[in-house]
């Protein structure tokens, strides 16, 4: 089945409409407060459609993210008990939420930057940085840093790629859609058993 194909064009299409950028920017704060879909995915297609706004589309997404990512940490510092706590609570992530407090207690700012930078959720140590009371200025610099090397590498790479990196996605878009089908579901099998 070509589900993958047709989602993909249908993706470079709408990357190249004139609200791209602001749903972009939506997305990436969206995402950086509580939305589950990183922003790379919309980010790269808009990297392939226009190449020339690269950089420009990562400056938007890493923006976008830090502003997102303020907001989950006054969440955190102001609303916790209150409000978030019980949200944590009741969708079944207090284990990540302990797990962030941890790393937190161990490793300092350095786990804003790791959290910026990686596929880990940004927005569970957005959150625990407010609650933890981090320092407003380092949280603030790890996250520009830690978002920005992501997203300008992202853009960076599919810039890079150009043409021929499209081609060739447009030739296995169908195959990495599945493989990463199977494997999310190898994993959720695994974590249940």
């Amino acid at each position: 089945m070509k589900i993958f194909s047709a989602l993909y064009e249908w993706t470079l299409k709408w990357a190249e409409h004139k609200l791209a950028p602001r749903v972009l920017a939506m997305l990436t704060f969206a995402e950086s407060v509580f939305f589950p879909i990183p922003p790379d995915v919309l980010l790269a297609p808009m990297v392939l459609a226009k190449p020339k706004k690269a950089w420009f589309y990562a400056t938007l997404t890493t923006t976008a993210s830090v502003i997102g990512g303020v907001v989950g940490y006054l969440l955190g510092y102001f609303m916790f008990d209150a409000w978030i706590q019980p949200i944590i609570t009741e969708v079944g992530y207090q284990d990540k939420m302990d797990h962030a407090m941890a790393w937190f207690e161990q490793w300092g700012i350095w786990v804003v930057f790791l959290a910026g930078f990686t596929p880990i959720p940004y927005k569970v140590f957005t959150l625990s940085a407010g609650v933890l009371q981090m320092l407003f200025i380092p949280f603030l610099i790890a996250s520009f840093i830690g978002r920005g090397m992501r997203f300008f590498l992202v853009a960076g790479l599919i810039q890079w790629g150009g043409e021929k990196m499209e081609q060739k996605l447009r030739q296995w878009v169908d195959v990495i859609g599945w493989s990463l089908v199977a494997i999310i579901a190898f994993a959720y099998v695994v974590y249940i058993a």
